[in-house]
């Protein structure tokens, strides 16, 4: 899941539809029919969840779930009041604030159907940079149940090496200093926590809605580390009182553009100046844990269970190291989109037999999921021609993905004896990916990483050094040293190097039938 970029506005795409209305409040029911609108009475809204960190997933999933929520049960205390604690959701808030917090929801099905809705549950945006104090009083008023986070994961600062918090973070520190104008997300949680304690209000919950396994694990982990600094017996009430339910969640959102505007003003008649495109699909399993009370989510499908572990993993190994699979090996062939490499049958085989030989085997027992007809789906899903999910955006930081997508599943198959031979050439082709940046016909490629001088630095050594690059014990931890492993490995980084094109190396493992 990535946060998108401000879409280029409204007035410079040729308006020529007669009928065309601004979202807006006021407009709402002026909008034509071939848009949902909300029922319920949003002046009625209470906010019971502040979210920080409002981009396109969070719109298109909990935003969604809440939306849903407020039109089936008429539960009104559970708007959201969305919140930026970076100088880059100013553009958010700005637009936001202009629809009245309204956006649409453009869904697309395989079939070509389109589902337009308009979202009324964010009812207010609120600036850190701008009024850290009122949103630190309002995480810290009594109505605030739940705090949620969709912050990607730099914004739990820790170590990818370690897992631990980074308490040399320059923003830390500052907020150490400060704590009534912080920076970071552990700043604002402490001091509303701390206040919260003062005036003698019970907790919220942390909910962590990002893409990291035992997410509400990691979130609970560095929030204590931070306030731990802050004040230690702050930290303990906090360790007793709050809960981090984990959670597993699901929709592909793809980064708005200027054809999801223009689609909605050409075509519905609609000005949105931020809507968000995604799949149908949806799904999200949540532990049951909550401080304060939570919204009947599971009325609007949300599951609730004691364990999220099963179906995080399932998930985590399947459709998000299937989505790395597919970028990294879809790249430097040529392919721009994954809709693309599903068209592509060598590629659509290739992810099944790595989903069939390589992950299955491997996966926990997950309850009330068939895994084949999971696996059917995730080829629909990825096979969404209306969907165009860019592989550029698939790649984004692959060296916080790969550890949590891929590795893991490298690592039991050599414990168990498993296969590892199709996951060995997609590390191979990250490489030289991290390496060249070029695809096999010499078009330059984006790397966009936190690592991306490491993984350059290390994979260009390859040439000397066949395990350079799997060396990177920041990623790879010591997989190096599995002689097993590095046989494979050494085999296909060789391969690829002399032969770029890796639909030659796919089709030889297709046919030895890994």
């Amino acid at each position: 899941m990535v946060r998108s970029n401000h879409p280029t506005p409204c007035d410079k795409v040729t308006l020529n539809t007669p009928t065309q209305v601004k979202l807006n409040s006021q407009n709402l029911a002026r909008l034509p029919d071939l848009i949902k609108k909300p029922t319920y009475d949003r002046s009625k809204v209470n906010v019971g969840i502040v979210h920080i960190g409002v981009g396109g997933f969070h719109r298109s999933h909990q935003a969604y779930y809440t939306d849903s929520l407020l039109e089936k049960t008429g539960d009104l205390s559970w708007g959201i009041c969305g919140v930026g604690i970076r100088e880059a959701d100013r553009k958010m808030a700005n637009v936001l604030r202009g629809q009245d917090h309204l956006y649409t929801l453009i869904v697309r099905h395989p079939n070509g159907k389109v589902e337009n809705r308009v979202i009324g549950s964010i009812i207010n945006f609120l600036l850190g940079p701008d009024e850290p104090d009122a949103v630190i009083e309002l995480m810290a008023n009594p109505a605030t149940r739940i705090v949620s986070l969709t912050i990607t994961e730099g914004g739990y600062n820790f170590a990818p090496s370690t897992g631990q918090f980074n308490h040399e973070h320059p923003d830390v520190a500052h907020d150490l200093a400060n704590p009534t104008t912080p920076k970071t997300v552990f700043g604002y949680l402490t001091e509303s926590l701390r206040r919260r304690i003062t005036a003698g209000h019970p907790p919220f919950t942390v909910q962590s809605c990002d893409n990291i396994q035992h997410n509400g694990d990691v979130a609970r982990k560095m929030l204590l580390a931070f306030a731990e600094r802050r004040d230690p017996q702050l930290a303990a009430w906090i360790a007793e009182r709050v809960d981090f339910p984990n959670a597993m969640v699901d929709r592909i959102t793809p980064v708005t553009g200027v054809a999801e505007i223009e689609y909605l003003k050409t075509e519905v008649g609609v000005l949105d100046d931020w809507p968000v495109t995604c799949e149908p699909f949806l799904q999200w399993v949540v532990e049951d844990k909550f401080s304060s009370g939570r919204p009947a989510w599971e009325s609007v499908g949300a599951q609730f269970v004691p364990d999220v572990t099963p179906y995080e993993t399932m998930k985590l190994r399947l459709l998000n190291a299937g989505h790395s699979v597919l970028g990294i090996l879809g790249s430097i062939h040529g392919h721009q989109t994954i809709d693309g490499c599903i068209k592509d049958s060598l590629f659509a085989n290739y992810l099944r037999q790595f989903m069939d030989a390589e992950v299955t085997p491997v996966l926990p027992q997950v309850e009330g999921i068939d895994l084949s007809d999971y696996k059917d789906t995730l080829i629909e899903r990825f096979g969404n021609a209306n969907i165009k999910d860019n592989l550029a955006r698939i790649c984004l930081e692959s060296s916080a993905k790969l550890p949590v997508f891929l590795v893991p599943t490298i690592r039991e198959n050599l414990a168990s004896g498993g296969k590892v031979e199709l996951a060995a050439l997609v590390i191979a082709a990250w490489c030289y990916y991290s390496d060249k940046r070029k695809s096999k016909d010499g078009t330059d490629l984006e790397v966009v990483d936190a690592m991306q001088d490491e993984l350059q630095q290390t994979a260009s050594q390859t040439p000397t050094d066949g395990l350079a690059f799997l060396r990177l014990t920041e990623v790879f931890d010591d997989l190096a040293k599995s002689e097993r492993f590095t046989q494979i490995y050494i085999r296909w980084v060789k391969e690829i190097y002399d032969n770029p094109d890796v639909t030659t190396h796919m089709r030889t493992l297709m046919h030895q039938g890994n």
